[in-house]
C-alpha cells in the first residue's frame, strides 16, 4: 500500500505544480468519524500487562472502528484505569508502517497515536496522505475525527490535480 501510494504521490508531482508550506489546513470528509463505536483488533500476537493496563498486538496488526481502518506492524493499547482498568480503550499507539484509512482518504506514517476520547489521531513521520487525486505531505498530521479537519505540519508539500488532467 505505502508503494502504490508513494507511485501515485510521485505521478501526481508529474502532473501538476507543487505548493510548498510550513503548515496546512485540511478537509477530511471521509475521516469524519463517530469515535464511540467499537474497536476491533486482530493480529499475530498479544501481550497483556495487567500492572501498567496495556496491551500490546503486534504482527499484521488490523484495527477497525465503524469505516475507519488502520494497520501497523505493532500497537500499543491503553485502557482507561491501568490496572482497575474499565476495560474501555483509552489510546492507541501504532508503530511500523501505519496506515490510515477512511473512504477515499487514505494516510500513512511511521507512528500514529489515537485518543478516543478526544477523537484525535496524531500520525508522525514522513507523512503521506491521499484524497482521491490529490497528495499532501509532511512530517505530522493532527485530525479531529469529529469535526472531520486536521493540520499537516513540518515543511508540507501539497500537489493538487485538476479535472481536465492538465
Amino acid at each position: 500500500m505505502r508503494r502504490i501510494l508513494a507511485g501515485l504521490f510521485l505521478l501526481l508531482s508529474g502532473l501538476s505544480g507543487p505548493a510548498l508550506a510550513q503548515g496546512a489546513n485540511v478537509a477530511f470528509g471521509a475521516l469524519k468519524h463517530d469515535s464511540s463505536l467499537p474497536v476491533e483488533i486482530a493480529a499475530d500476537q498479544l501481550q497483556i500487562n495487567q500492572e501498567t493496563g496495556k496491551a500490546v498486538f503486534s504482527g499484521n496488526v488490523e484495527v477497525g472502528q465503524g469505516e475507519m481502518r488502520l494497520a501497523a506492524a505493532r500497537v500499543e493499547v491503553e485502557y482507561e484505569g491501568g490496572e482497575s482498568s474499565t476495560g474501555k480503550v483509552q489510546r492507541l499507539h501504532a508503530t511500523g508502517g501505519v496506515t490510515l484509512v477512511s473512504g477515499a482518504e487514505a494516510a500513512e506514517a511511521r507512528e500514529a497515536v489515537y485518543t478516543i476520547g478526544s477523537s484525535e489521531i496524531v500520525m508522525t513521520g514522513d507523512v503521506l496522505l491521499t484524497q482521491g487525486q490529490n497528495a499532501l505531505s509532511g512530517q505530522k498530521l493532527v485530525v479531529d475525527l469529529d469535526k472531520g479537519t486536521g493540520v499537516m505540519e513540518g515543511r508540507v508539500r501539497t500537489i493538487f490535480r485538476s479535472d481536465s488532467g492538465n
